[in-house]
């Protein structure tokens, strides 16, 4: 290659690599700059060009060198202002011997926020896996508290038939649960 392919490369795949450039840096100016830098990198590099890829890969290949450069070189250049307002929100949160202003309120208890979180996941397997029918009552009983002559009218179903939906929901309910070590015994 000659440097005259320059003017070639950057008329037949200069749109490519400023799209490319512009969809990983989110900014015109610097995919502007990433496809400056890309064209004056190959035609320094041009020697070395074997022809094994077509001039759009070649370039691509080098494109991408030079967006990794560009970030790191960004990351590198952040100005970090300073903020005074939030240094005296926090001033104002200790007195002056360093003790809280406010006393703490109570932050519960971690392990049984966590033992509530995994019931709640397991609870919604659970009745995941009831058949439609049996969980539409459950719901409506258990989790909107509906009374069960609501529930008949709403779901068209007699009574009867409620109670054993019910019956058998919550006995699936409890096997589920226990299955996934939740049980009087050995709840987790």
């Amino acid at each position: 290659m000659n440097t005259l392919d320059a003017h070639t490369w950057l008329t037949d795949h200069g749109d490519y690599l400023f799209r490319v450039a512009r969809h990983q840096l989110h900014s015109d100016e610097l995919a502007e700059d990433a496809v400056q830098e890309t064209l004056l990198a190959a035609l320094s590099a041009q020697a070395r060009y074997t022809g094994d890829a077509s001039p759009r890969t070649w370039l691509t290949g080098i494109l991408k060198h030079k967006i990794v450069d560009l970030i790191r070189r960004n990351v590198r250049e952040v100005e970090i202002p300073r903020d005074t307002e939030g240094e005296e929100a926090i001033d104002s949160l200790f007195q002056r011997d360093g003790h809280w202003a406010e006393p703490l309120r109570p932050w519960g208890n971690p392990q049984a926020e966590a033992e509530l979180g995994q019931l709640r996941r397991v609870l919604d397997e659970c009745a995941d896996r009831l058949k439609p029918v049996m969980a539409q009552v459950f719901s409506l009983r258990e989790v909107a508290g509906m009374e069960t002559e609501e529930i008949c009218k709403e779901l068209d179903i007699t009574p009867t038939n409620c109670w054993v939906l019910l019956h058998r929901a919550r006995v699936f309910m409890r096997r589920c649960l226990e299955l996934n070590g939740f049980s009087k015994a050995g709840a987790t």
